[in-house]
């Protein structure tokens, strides 16, 4: 089972077991009434009670303040069969861990692999481990590629790749 960290659940909130929950996704539909995830220890974790405006949650077993309370800090988890059964995906968006892994390549010439993501402000950025015959020449170990149309030309989960534009420009900068 490969599991995706999605949240983290905060301070208790109200008398009935309310919790606030920090989403760690981009996909905060997959929380909601019936929805169910895993702590780090395997324990599920239902939730029996949502409120998406403010992001509260309320878990089965849990609906009272002091049990609700062994709770806080705990990361909440889930897999990634249920994110692609539960998450829809918009036309040219990709999953982060179906992306991580991914040949970065560059008219022909393997650049390097998706080692991770990484958002800075609302922009994500592929972190990039330089290819070992690139980096026998002196590049960078690593470097990143912001995730636009300018430097990402086509993103091919199925071949595992993703072909750029100057983004060995962007390597030979650092």
């Amino acid at each position: 089972m490969s599991e995706l960290e999605v949240a983290q659940i905060g301070k208790v909130v109200g008398l009935k077991g309310d919790l606030k929950l920090h989403n760690h996704s981009d996909f905060p539909e997959q929380f909601g009434v019936g929805a169910t995830f895993y702590t780090a220890s395997g324990t599920p974790l239902c939730i029996c009670a949502f409120d998406s405006q403010k992001f509260h949650v309320r878990f089965v077993g849990y609906e009272e303040r002091e049990r609700a309370k062994t709770l806080t800090n705990t990361f909440l988890y889930t897999t990634v069969e249920a994110t692609k059964e539960k998450c829809t995906l918009s036309k040219g968006e990709y999953f982060w861990f179906d992306v991580v892994g991914c040949s970065v390549v560059e008219e022909g010439a393997l650049l390097g692999q998706v080692e991770e993501i990484e958002r800075i402000g609302a922009q994500d950025y592929f972190v990039v481990k330089t290819d070992d015959s690139l980096r026998e020449q002196g590049h960078a170990a690593t470097f990143l590629i912001p995730y636009v149309d300018r430097y990402v030309l086509h993103v091919s989960i199925d071949k595992k790749e993703i072909a750029t534009k100057d983004a060995r420009d962007l390597l030979e900068s650092i």
